[in-house]
């Protein structure tokens, strides 16, 4: 049933309200003051709040906007005797959903509990249809729609099933752990293990033990057998995370696990044979630290087979606002926040800011936004500040991937320009004289380049 919470310091009108909707089929419990109704807010959970604007205490705007910072998902409906235009402006400001004059006849009411409830329905429905069109970009838990990730996707296609060993490249944050694990879930040992390793996590003395195992005896702490991590990965994949951190002294023994298929445990006497499908990820040039003697060429090009090139988050800004509003829902889920989605501000500059963290970072400056944010909406002032105001915009056009001199020309004096109005309060003729550029020249290019 739908429940509605009434809340009116009037006992006559909520034993009006409460007999004409219960009437007609919904679930009311009603509240003296609005101090009672928040009380009442956790263990009733309401659909639909109708609220008195005048009471003592705290007024129907007050307990609309608590609502709101509470981010409830309660729609509310105010009612008040003295009503007037402004007022319903306000009631709408504070987000009240719509508002009814006393006295009021009863069709209005449930007119607007209907139209409320219209709302809520396509409310519903878009949400659906979002959840659908995320689940069609989302392969193997790698969500994306942008022209650069969808090659990444086709590839994944063609080689998962194969078991040739991947070299996947890309910058720090990128989701290379993602990509490897698409391939394991796209292949037909999907159902066995994937045991990933971060090379440059474990020192280098406990490495070889760890990829290949030892037994009892081996070394001084070793006081019983332990199966390496390609013993653990037999008929599954073994993910390699940062390749380029491996020493040399255990790429030779990884080039002869890759040629020969077969392990042999620090300390044993014999080859253990595995059947381990090897994906390797590195954030380094593997072609430079060949060359700088810091790679094995033969295992260089035993690894690199096949190499899928993760491309950074600036590359794919298609992507940005689905991955958004992915990591809000998580974080809603996490959290118990209620965030719904940013507004336009902190939409245009999550947008044009170039993620030098990549996918990574903007996982973490959603986390931050949506702790935060004091109501249901994440603003500008929730981002990190190093978003709000690049230090360097010519840098940060640079970084990312422009290369047009007109352009970064344009970003830079819009830069300018905001700062210089930023600085003088919005006084336009101490800017112009800041920026040494006429005042009739200044009001063309705020004009212009649409600023505020």
């Amino acid at each position: 049933m739908r429940r509605v919470l009434v809340v009116d310091d009037e006992e006559n009108i909520r034993v009006v309200l409460r007999t004409l909707l219960k009437k007609h089929n919904y679930q009311v419990e009603a509240a003296e003051s609005a101090e009672t109704a928040l009380e009442q807010l956790e263990r009733f959970d309401p659909d639909f709040v109708l609220a008195d604007v005048r009471m003592s205490g705290m007024t129907g705007l007050e307990l609309c906007a608590e609502l709101k910072a509470r981010s409830s998902l309660a729609t509310v409906i105010l009612m008040s005797a003295y009503g007037s235009v402004d007022l319903a402006i306000e009631a709408m400001k504070v987000g009240a959903y719509d508002y009814i004059s006393k006295p009021f006849k009863q069709d209005e009411v449930l007119i607007a509990l209907t139209k409320a409830e219209e709302r809520e329905s396509l409310r519903r429905e878009n949400r659906a249809l979002k959840e659908a069109m995320r689940k069609e970009q989302t392969v193997h838990g790698i969500l994306g729609k942008s022209e650069a990730i969808n090659k990444v996707f086709s590839t994944i296609g063609k080689v998962a099933d194969y078991k040739t060993t991947v070299l996947i490249q890309g910058e720090s944050g990128t989701g290379k752990e993602l990509v490897a694990r698409a391939l394991h879930s796209g292949s037909s040992r999907k159902n066995k293990p994937f045991i990933p390793l971060n090379c440059g996590a474990i020192p280098e003395t406990l490495l070889e033990s760890e990829l290949f195992g030892h037994k009892r005896g081996a070394f001084t702490d070793a006081h019983a057998d332990k199966k390496g991590l390609f013993a653990e990965a037999d008929q599954g994949t073994l993910f390699l995370d940062e390749i380029g951190e491996l020493p040399l002294t255990l790429q030779v023994k990884l080039l002869r696990v890759l040629q020969e298929g077969c392990v042999r445990p620090l300390g044993a006497t014999r080859d253990q044979e595995v059947d381990v499908r090897v994906v390797a990820a590195t954030v380094r040039d593997l072609r430079r630290e060949v060359e700088e003697n810091r790679f094995r060429e033969d295992l260089y090009y035993r690894l690199n087979v096949l190499q899928l090139n993760v491309p950074p988050l600036r590359d794919r800004r298609d992507d940005i606002m689905l991955l958004v509003e992915h990591f809000i829902e998580r974080n809603n889920g996490r959290l118990g926040t209620k965030i719904r989605e940013l507004d336009p501000h902190a939409r245009k500059l999550l947008l044009n800011y170039p993620w030098p963290g990549n996918v990574r970072e903007l996982e973490n400056t959603i986390e931050r936004a949506v702790v935060l944010a004091e109501g249901d909406l994440i603003t500008v002032g929730d981002l990190p500040e190093r978003m709000r105001e690049p230090a360097d915009p010519v840098a940060a056009s640079l970084s990312n991937g422009e290369l047009s001199i007109k352009k970064t020309a344009r970003f830079m004096e819009e830069t300018l320009i905001r700062r210089a109005l930023e600085k003088t309060g919005g006084n336009r003729t101490a800017a112009s004289k800041l920026l040494e550029i006429s005042h009739r020249a200044l009001l063309y290019k705020i004009k212009d380049y649409g600023i505020q």
